[in-house]
């Protein structure tokens, strides 16, 4: 059985559209990514706070279709093992289904045993099916500013 962290949704724009919605990573994620976020082979920089900090590499470019990110290094301080993203894979597939545009995103590698698993799915849950899918369909999303979002968040920022 698959471990890794998925989630998919549906959506009424073209694969076009949900393909540069990812794309602007500051619009849905954090409006502090350095590095360009729609380049293949382009190394991007997140962080927030002291909290975490994440650099990944765009590996697969595919309009319409498909982007992934290769996490280069990564660091929690909340956890044993602080690099637990390193190595992993940030994946999002986009397909036509019928007259909607399916979006399904994967952290392959982000599984169950990993002492960040539920911290990282809230945040994925809530930038991915909450901001990403706003910036697709109302064009706005809602990315951190370097301001917690999410309960896990707010929770380690005390």
């Amino acid at each position: 059985m698959d471990q890794n962290y998925t989630t998919t949704f549906m959506v009424d724009q073209t694969p076009e559209e949900a393909f540069a919605a990812i794309n602007n990573v500051r619009g849905w994620w954090s409006e502090l990514i350095e590095g360009d976020t729609d380049k293949l082979g382009a190394v991007v920089y997140y962080h927030h706070k002291d909290l975490h900090r994440c650099t990944f590499q765009i590996t697969e470019f595919v309009p319409g279709k498909k982007v992934v990110w290769h996490v280069l290094q990564n660091y929690f301080p909340f956890v044993e093992d602080k690099t637990e993203w390193t190595g992993t894979d940030i994946v999002f597939e986009i397909a036509k289904k019928g007259d909607k545009t399916e979006l399904r995103f994967t952290h392959v590698g982000l599984v169950p045993h990993f002492e960040c698993f539920n911290v990282c799915s809230d945040g994925w849950g809530t930038y991915v099916k909450g901001s990403l899918h706003s910036l697709i369909t109302t064009g706005k999303g809602q990315p951190n500013v370097g301001e917690a979002i999410t309960e896990s968040e707010k929770a380690l920022s005390k």
